[in-house]
């Protein structure tokens, strides 16, 4: 039988500039996720935010079929753990134990962000199947050749989770926060699904903007004003300051600027506005959104003000969510306080291969205890769900 992968060639990039934007879009623009486009990949590169002196070394893996990209793994050589949220530490702790060297080690992810999708770019018609073993096979090689202790394909697309499975990777399951559109026609109608004191909570946080005199305004695309990007930084550069070593400060000046210049088509800005200040917001918060989906990425504000974070990145955004018939709003890593504003606790997996055999042999061990344990805490945070009805 003929091998449908022998007219391709695989081949391993440093940078996501040697692929030609179109060819690489015409692959991820199908996908639910707006985090695998060529755009976004290219200014965590161009900036230096995503680069070999970060700790991220690009090596993406494409297949060509003649001078036509049928399929794509954006992968990162890692250095360290910083900036994947699937917090790998007890392991990296337990192959030192063991006298077995944890980094370098590859990872397969949207760098950091938390958001779920990671999946093998595919062209529409190949054989996925077939293509997806080469490129696993491939990547087994990599890692080998490269003394790589290892691979992970981090926050996973629920679906495509289950290939690399297959093929010996070990799925391990985190919690992640969800807002599902019931087909809300208001957001007075999506309330209505709370138990009566919390209704009453949110209505009142709601009111506190007006109190203190906040004006909450829902920027998308070009309405978004270029003078606010900077002061975006400077606000996620301090609420990240805030949590000192457990903060989350990735990224540059430059990403901000990028991401304007070249992909604001995909942002929503939530600007908060003082009465006292009608040009510059007093906080911002800055999403992006594709399709059916909303994901929260990056907040702040000058000072402390009672409530506006409960505003700027669930109660306005959800409204512009009910109001564009977005369907799926993730919020971002973190934050038990989610629960009591609608958010559903849910899983997502991270795949792992591990090349040493006494690791696998742990992990494998383990790991069902592991989900197990996740999972009690995935139910016990949907336990508290104020909902007038239990789902």
């Amino acid at each position: 039988m003929t091998d449908p992968t022998q007219t391709y060639t695989l081949k391993w990039i440093r940078r996501i500039t040697e692929v030609n934007q179109p060819d690489w879009d015409a692959l991820a623009e199908p996908l639910k996720t707006p985090l695998l486009e060529w755009e976004w990949l290219h200014q965590l590169e161009e900036s230096g935010s995503i680069a070999p002196e970060a700790g991220w070394h690009p090596r993406h893996l494409t297949v060509w079929n003649g001078g036509r990209l049928v399929a794509a793994a954006p992968l990162y050589i890692k250095t360290h753990s910083a900036g994947e949220f699937v917090f790998d530490h007890i392991w990296a702790e337990l192959a030192g134990k063991l006298g077995i060297r944890y980094y370098p080690k590859l990872v397969g992810m949207s760098p950091v962000t938390p958001i779920t999708g990671y999946r093998f770019l595919m062209a529409p018609g190949t054989n996925e199947a077939a293509l997806t073993r080469s490129m696993l096979q491939a990547i087994d090689r990599f890692c080998t050749e490269n003394t790589l202790s290892g691979c992970s394909f981090l926050f996973s697309d629920p679906e495509w989770q289950l290939v690399p499975a297959r093929y010996g990777y070990l799925k391990w399951l985190h919690q992640s926060f969800v807002w599902e559109n019931r087909g809300f026609g208001s957001f007075e109608d999506y309330l209505g699904i709370f138990k009566t004191n919390q209704r009453r909570n949110i209505r009142r946080e709601r009111k506190m903007m007006a109190k203190q005199g906040i004006r909450l305004e829902a920027l998308e695309g070009d309405e978004i004003p270029h003078r606010l990007i900077p002061l975006m930084y400077r606000y996620y550069e301090a609420t990240n300051d805030q949590h000192g070593p457990w903060g989350c400060k990735y990224l540059n000046p430059t990403f901000f600027e990028g991401i304007y210049r070249k992909y604001r088509h995909r942002m929503l800005v939530i600007a908060a506005y003082h009465r006292a200040d009608a040009e510059l917001p007093v906080g911002m918060s800055l999403l992006i959104h594709k399709g059916e989906q909303l994901l929260g990425r990056y907040w702040g504000a000058a000072a402390k003000i009672r409530d506006l974070h409960f505003n700027a990145c669930y109660y306005r955004p959800i409204e512009w969510a009910i109001q564009k018939g977005i369907r799926y709003f993730d919020p971002g890593a973190g934050g038990h306080h989610k629960t009591r504003r609608g958010f559903r606790g849910i899983g997502n997996y991270s795949l792992h291969k591990f090349y040493d055999h006494r690791l696998e042999y742990l992990m494998r061990a383990h790991i069902g205890e592991i989900n197990r344990m996740e999972q009690d805490h995935i139910d016990a945070l949907n336990e508290d769900l104020p909902l007038a009805q239990r789902e």
